[in-house]
Order: C-alpha cells, then structure tokens, then sequence
C-alpha cells in the first residue's frame, strides 16, 4: 500500500512542488492550503501515514495547527500521527520549539528531492517499525488476540465507556487434547478456536487471551440472554466440528466452550469487579454440566453467610484438576513468566540452589518461507517442552527463540543434557534448522547485580577539540556515558571493541573525513546498524544528501544549542533501543 502523506502549506508553489516529488516515487499525496483544512480531511476519517506541515501559514499556524491535530486525534480516538515541519527558518530557536512540541523532524524550504526523499522514509519507516512492536507487545502469538495485559487494559476502556456484554470463555478438557494428541494439536485446537471466536462473535468486538485455554471478548450492543446464548451454541457446535476434524470422529474428548457473562453498565463500569462477576458466572457455568452459559443476576448470586468470608475451595480445585501441570517443562507467556522467574531467583537465592539458563535459537538451512519455517520453530518449542522436566521452566522470547530455566543440573552436565535434547530433534525428523546454544550457570554465590538504568552511550568523533570537549560536556550532564575521538581511524578502531547506542560524527575532518569513515564502519560487523548523526559546519544541501544517502539519521549543524543537542540524540538513542528490545 502506498505511503499517504498529508502536506498543509499555504504556498501553492511548494504544494506543486512537494506534491510532484513524492508523487513522482510512488506516495499517495493529498494537498492542503491551511491548517484548518487538514484538521476537516482528518475528522472525515482519512488517516495518513505523515504530515507535511509548514510552520508559518495565515490564520493558524503550524505549532498552532500541531496542537490542534493532536487534540483532534485525542478525540476521534487515533493514535498521534507523525509530524514533519517545513520551513525557511534556520534559527535553532525554531527547531527547539518543534521538537519540544512533538515534531519528528524538520526539511528546510526550498526542497532538496533527495533530502526530501529520504527525510520521509526515514519518518514513516521508524513509525511503522514502533507501530510493529507495539502490535508484538500487545498481541498472544499463537492466537492473534490481545494479551493478558493489553486485555485488561482494552476491556477497562470498553466497560468505562460502552453498552454491552463482557465475556469471559473457557475451553473445557482442553488438557485432554494436550494429555491425549499432544501440544501440536493443542495448539491447531486453540488456533481454531480464536477463528471461531472471530467468525462468531459480532464484528468490532474486542477479544483476549488471558491464560492458556481462557479469554475474555466485550461484545459491544449485546444486551440480551437470547443473543449470548445464541453466540454460545455456535461457538461449541463450531468448536466439536473442528475438533472432529483435528482429531478424529471418535476423538473421545468432552471438548466444549462454558461462558460466563455480565451486562455493562448494568452492574456497573469497573472491569476489575465485572470480570469478577463474569467469573462467578463461569463457575455457575462449570459446576453445572459446562458447554453452556451463565448470565449474572445480581438477586440469584448472592453468597449465603458462610461463603461470604471464606474461598470457595471446591472451585479452586476444579480449576486446578482441569489445569494439572503434565509430566513436562512449565511453559509461561512473556507477561507471566516475569513474575514466576523472580519468585523462582528468590527462592534459589533463599535456599542455596543453583540453574542454568539456556537460550535456544533456531536458524532456517533450506531457505523455506516465513510460514514454513515458524511451523519449524513451533514443533521445535513442543519437543524441547515434552523434553524438559516439570521442574523447569520455559518461555518463548521470540518465534525463532526459546529461553529455559533447568534445575538440579550439575554445572558440569549441561552438555550430556542440551546434547541429548538436539540429537532426539534431529532423529525426530527436525531438518531444515540448525540450533545455537546459549548458556549461563547461575547460583546462590552469583546473585545478579539489580540491573541498572540504561545509560545511553554515544560515541563522538571530531578532530575539532573545543567541539569535541563541548559535545562531551553537554551529553554527559544530560545522563549519556560518552566516549570521545578525535578521528574517525580511532572511531573505526574503537567500534572493533565496543558498540555504542548512537555515533556523532563531524563531516570535515583531516585523512579521514565523515563520510568515508561511515562507509568504512558499515562494513565492520554489528556496527553498521548504529544510528550515525552528523555535526557539520556546513549549510549546504549537497552535503546533507550525501549523508542522508549514507544512511545518516539526521544533521546537526555547528556551533549547536545544548539543549536542542541533547533531545535529538535523546530521540534517535530511545529510538533504537525501542527497535533492539524486540
């Protein structure tokens, strides 16, 4: 799809102009004369990619026209769209007030293509890749739903602010289908399962996965017991046609989907106290025969006296009967493995034990496509899990990754065990990947050292030593660990060792200049990713397009401001921290 980008200029001249160049290379341009017509295209629901915006324009201006776009986002309810300001002035008064006020960047007028170009993309690339990883951390892998955090987070706003229903849906025996077919099926089951809750449930509900065979859906508008029980009955007449499909017509297990429901806002808007109450439901629904529903009624649920103080124990050991931990690694989400693994060091610290942590990474050999080699990476999960022993623990950190917790393992002895573990993938038919092995051994005597704010490091070169004194001066106060060169051979022989977040490198200087020690870091291995920025004297734009082409992030022109400084390579640092967590 192509990149949509609004430009808002009052300068008929430099609409044509922009509008031709990024035309011309294959982005959709919608032109507009005013800040107030761009603030009417976007309440008329179009959503672009970038905002073109020159600052000074009659009427509303572009720091105006900016605050008034981000209320207006706030309103409609869309997250906030990226912002480039056009402008002729150079002064870095200007540029200190656009970034404070949230721009992503600035292109002077009159245009450069190539600049302009590169400008862009280098915008709404960082945008889509921040866009990815925030879809990664709100989303279950295996489902395509919202996680257990962005769940609740989704379902608070939903209950605080619309009618309708909140359900909570459980797949019952599911532990079978795992116990009985394995985890693979388990898996093909659960994937189904999400298709169906999808295809069932009305359009624009918003659906979770909050623990292994447990979700949570508001369904907006649903207000009636004849439309839940209606959703109900489809759900598990779909659900045993698939499964019979997975597993065989006389698979032989009672697998079904009991609902617990409660209406919003009938019985209020909080969604800590409505899941509650749609949990109890369930419950009513699992004590009698499940594959069923249960709506809430606040006059037939109330607790009898003797029930009121005490936990219900029999449903605790319902839940914990149809959750029985198999002979087999304990495998976590991201969300809940957290919390288990610092229990887990406290108590290795406590009694005087000592694990090992293995990080297992997989890497396709045949070339197969994307789907392909995740269905590798999945079964490869199942077998190390199957593998393992109930005392260890294990979660998936990415589709090709696996991070594991062994206990009671000789430090001598992970070898025979790790070894073990990959010849049996291999005989099992495990072709078309290779393994790599990580591994720490970890104990009592140990302890990890609580880790430490990340301090940002920046890596300055340039053979001007008042600069280069005054870049370190300035970035350490703000917090950043610096390290300073004053050419770009010592910079080259420094990245050989070390790796630093952000690279701040002067255009001219003696032997080697900035260019070509950027062309020659780009082929120094783990160093070609490092964001560079460029400190130049000069103001021309053959010299930032030649940077720009290099891959540089952005300029900052010399003798620069402190503090404007600080807040760029501020953004460009957290910008690729963002990019590295995932």
């Amino acid at each position: 799809m192509a990149i949509h980008i609004f430009v808002a200029d009052d300068d008929a001249v430099n609409l044509q102009v922009a509008n031709h160049i990024l035309s011309k290379n294959g982005m959709q341009v919608t032109a507009l004369s005013s800040g107030t017509a761009l603030l009417s295209a976007l309440r008329q629901n179009a959503m672009p990619d970038l905002i073109l915006l020159d600052i000074k324009m009659p009427e509303m201006d572009g720091f105006e026209t900016l605050k008034r776009l981000r209320e207006t986002e706030k309103a409609l309810g869309i997250p906030e769209i990226p912002v480039i300001f056009l402008t002729a002035d150079d002064t870095a008064d200007t540029e200190k007030h656009g970034f404070e006020a949230g721009v992503s960047d600035y292109i002077r007028k009159p245009f450069d293509p190539d600049i302009l170009l590169r400008r862009v993309h280098n915008v709404v690339s960082k945008e889509k890749r921040l866009h990815t990883l925030r879809t990664e951390a709100d989303t279950d892998m295996l489902t395509g739903f919202l996680n257990k955090s962005a769940a609740s987070r989704a379902m608070s706003e939903l209950c605080a602010s619309d009618i309708g229903a909140l359900l909570m849906i459980d797949l019952d025996s599911f532990k079978l289908v795992n116990d009985l077919y394995g985890h693979k099926t388990g898996d093909d089951v659960l994937i189904s399962f999400a298709a169906i809750l999808r295809s069932v449930l009305p359009e624009g509900s918003r659906i979770g996965r909050i623990g292994g065979d447990e979700f949570i859906a508001f369904v907006s508008g649903m207000q009636t017991t004849d439309a839940i029980a209606a959703v109900t009955k489809q759900i598990n007449a779909e659900l045993v046609a698939k499964a019979k499909e997975l597993m065989g017509e006389e698979m032989g297990i009672p697998l079904g989907a009991s609902v617990g429901a409660v209406l919003v806002p009938q019985h209020g808007d909080d969604y800590e106290a409505l899941f509650r109450l749609a949990d109890k439901s369930l419950y009513t629904v699992k004590k009698n025969g499940k594959h069923s529903f249960s709506l809430y009624q606040a006059d037939t649920a109330a607790e009898s006296p003797a029930d009121a103080g005490s936990p219900d124990i029999g449903r605790l050991s319902e839940i914990l009967r149809e959750r029985a931990v198999p002979n087999e690694a304990f495998q976590l989400d991201k969300d809940a493995f957290t919390p288990v693994y610092r229990y887990f060091m406290r108590y290795i610290i406590r009694n005087h034990l000592s694990f090992w942590q293995v990080m297992f990474t997989l890497h396709t050999t045949d070339c197969t496509g994307e789907a392909s080699f995740k269905e590798r990476c999945d079964a490869f999960g199942a077998h190390i899990r199957e593998s393992l022993r109930k005392s260890d623990i294990l979660m998936r950190s990415r589709v090709n990754q696996y991070f594991a917790v062994l206990t009671n393992i000789c430090k001598d002895s992970l070898d025979t065990v790790t070894g073990k573990l990959l010849r049996s993938w291999e005989q099992s038919g495990g072709s078309g990947i290779t393994v790599s092995v990580e591994s720490k051994y970890v104990s009592y005597e140990e302890q990890p050292q609580k880790p430490q704010k990340h301090d940002f490091h920046i890596a300055v070169a340039d053979d001007d030593e008042i600069s280069l004194r005054l870049a370190g001066t300035v970035l350490s106060k703000a917090g950043f660990r610096v390290s300073a060169m004053k050419s770009g051979k010592a910079l080259l022989n420094y990245l050989a060792e070390h790796k630093p977040d952000v690279l701040l490198i002067d255009v001219q200087m003696p032997d080697l200049d900035g260019f070509e020690t950027v062309r020659q870091i780009q082929a120094i291995p783990g160093a070609s990713e490092i964001p560079v920025v460029f400190l130049t004297a000069s103001d021309d734009s053959e010299t930032e397009r030649t940077g720009m082409q290099l891959g540089a992030e952005d300029f900052i022109r010399k003798p620069f401001l402190p503090e404007l400084l600080i807040r760029r390579i501020r953004r460009i640092a957290e910008m690729s921290a963002r990019g590295s967590e995932k």
